[in-house]
């Protein structure tokens, strides 16, 4: 999954990110991928309410507002709601919300 985040305070406003699983594995990383099965464009403070603050109600406002855009297999994202964080996207989403606190 490609991911677009618009309006950032970093940098020029806008950050490409990438989430790859075909390795069995969830690796989050800058920069996208070459063929994506899916893209979604994000607002930064949407993305911060639902990666870091874990608020599922922003989420489907977002969604539904058409704030957060889908371009190819929603059900594959539709799939990865319902995958648990790693323990160490966890920790990251604690140590952003203490800073962000």
């Amino acid at each position: 999954m490609n991911l677009i985040l618009t309006q950032s305070p970093l940098g020029d406003g806008t950050i490409d990110a990438h989430v790859d699983t075909s390795s069995g594995e969830v690796i989050v990383d800058t920069g996208h991928l070459e063929d994506p099965d899916l893209t979604v464009t994000v607002d930064y403070e949407t993305a911060k309410a639902i990666l870091v603050e874990d608020d599922a109600q922003a989420a489907m406002q977002a969604f539904m507002s058409g704030r957060i855009k889908i371009e190819g297999d929603m059900t594959l994202l539709l799939a990865m709601q319902n995958t648990p964080l790693d323990p160490a996207h966890q920790e990251l989403a604690a140590r952003v919300r203490e800073i962000t606190a």
